[in-house]
């Protein structure tokens, strides 16, 4: 133990489980040390609502009295894996093609964990975007709200069109931002016209 042990710390931890209707999981520490709490208020303020196991977190923690708790998440990656989830409508795109792919704004209009699948609306656009578990979750994301803001890259899929990459809005901003020459002004949350979900 020393003076600084009560100090904020940053680290970069493994997302071992979260549970969004729990309001918490645990990250594993870097240093061999117990589990980090991963509270889902703390997530909220990094702008997502869920994280998937196997992301990988980078985050101030701190100890309290019940513990090594994040304070603050500064940035989440998905788990090192394939360059894109294996399935069929989205390997006819390879993954620097993706990523070339503009991001939209949208909002999601429904999603069901247990189904695999829901679906969001781009703003200002009517057709729906088909949301896979698989492409969620290897997005760093395990779950999501109805009404949640996020950004997509969207393919055509065989039966329509199909989200390649999701993206919390927060996250989404910040990659466009890092894009821009000077690190111009990020993107602003969209104003969604009533009744477009």
């Amino acid at each position: 133990m020393t003076e600084n042990d009560d100090l904020p710390r940053e680290i970069v931890g493994v997302v071992k489980w979260f549970d969004a209707s729990k309001g918490f999981g645990f990250l594993t520490d870097p240093d061999g040390g117990s589990d980090i709490l991963l509270h889902a208020n703390v997530l909220r303020n990094f702008g997502q609502s869920s994280v998937a196991e196997g992301a990988v977190v980078r985050a101030l923690v701190q100890k309290t009295a019940r513990g090594v708790q994040a304070i603050e998440v500064l940035s989440i990656e998905a788990s090192a894996s394939d360059p894109m989830p294996a399935i069929a409508d989205l390997c006819l795109a390879p993954p620097d093609e993706v990523a070339r792919l503009p991001l939209l704004p949208a909002r999601v209009k429904w999603f069901d964990k247990a189904k695999g699948f829901g679906f969001a609306n781009i703003f200002e656009q009517k057709a729906d975007v088909f949301l896979h578990v698989e492409v969620l979750r290897h997005s760093g994301l395990s779950d999501l709200a109805v009404g949640e803001a996020i950004a997509l890259r969207v393919v055509n899929g065989r039966r329509g069109l199909m989200a390649a990459q999701i993206l919390s809005w927060e996250r989404a901003a910040q990659e466009v931002k890092e894009q821009l020459p000077g690190g111009g002004p990020a993107l602003s949350k969209p104003r969604f016209a009533a009744g477009a979900v």
